[in-house]
């Protein structure tokens, strides 16, 4: 199983630091964001390889991190423009090959993450997809990722895309695992109308509605994918705080 890691974008929203370098390098207790999960690949025995999603200075990235990293090896696959998520893993496809792949984003934090267990139950349940979330009690935090909606067996019926009023508290995450049959359903993913490119939750729901099995795992206590200066600032005094 590989592990592929999406770092190409630069992070406008940040503001100006990221002018001079990758979002995915600012730092979190002493450590560049993209650590958390490229440690968290490494510590897995089950993934043999880590994918490199780049695209801005991409160079940076790649003389930093090199062909290995914790003893596994690394390669490196350039996106040229940034057009979502969806088509970062198009962009991958052929380093892919033909193995299953758990997707997580070279700038979010995890905290208490579980990724051993998460990629134990995708093995023993024989699943599709598991898509990775966290219950939250600010149901404003799931405006910012998306949601899921359930039947009674726990299995995935429906994802949606920063929802605008959350009926529920299960929020999405950027950690998912899937089979390597997911990249046969980007050609059907339609494009979202207000961002102009292919989402996730829409390519998950192509699968879902040819009825494949996708369930979700709680992965985290506590998650930020930081996009925008005050989810930096919250996670670096989350850490000062410990």
């Amino acid at each position: 199983m590989k592990a592929l890691i999406l770092a190409g974008g630069r992070g406008k929203r940040i503001g100006s630091v990221t002018e001079v370098v990758n979002k995915c390098f600012l730092e979190v207790s002493g450590k560049p964001l993209i650590e958390y999960s490229l440690n968290a690949a490494a510590n897995l025995k089950e993934i043999d390889k880590i994918i490199l999603l780049v695209g801005y200075k991409a160079e940076d990235i790649i003389k930093r991190f090199g062909e290995s990293y914790q003893g596994k090896p690394v390669i490196y696959i350039k996106q040229e423009e940034q057009l979502g998520l969806v088509h970062a893993i198009e962009c991958a496809k052929d380093a892919l090959g033909k193995d299953d792949f758990m997707l997580m984003l070279g700038d979010e934090v995890m905290i208490n993450a579980r990724h051993k267990e998460f990629i134990q139950e995708f093995i023993s349940s024989k699943v599709f997809a598991l898509c990775g979330v966290l219950k939250v009690t600010d149901r404003n935090l799931i405006k910012k990722t998306y949601t899921i909606f359930t039947d009674n067996d726990a299995r995935i019926w429906r994802l949606v895309e920063k929802p605008r009023n959350p009926i529920n508290d299960f929020m999405g995450t950027g950690n998912c695992i899937f089979k390597n049959a997911i990249l046969d359903y980007i050609k059907h993913t339609p494009i979202n109308q207000q961002r102009m490119q292919k989402e996730l939750p829409d390519l998950i729901q192509c699968a879902i509605d040819d009825g494949k099995v996708v369930k979700p795992f709680v992965i985290c206590s506590d998650y930020i994918n930081v996009n925008y200066k005050d989810e930096l600032d919250k996670t670096r005094s989350y850490f000062e705080h410990l």
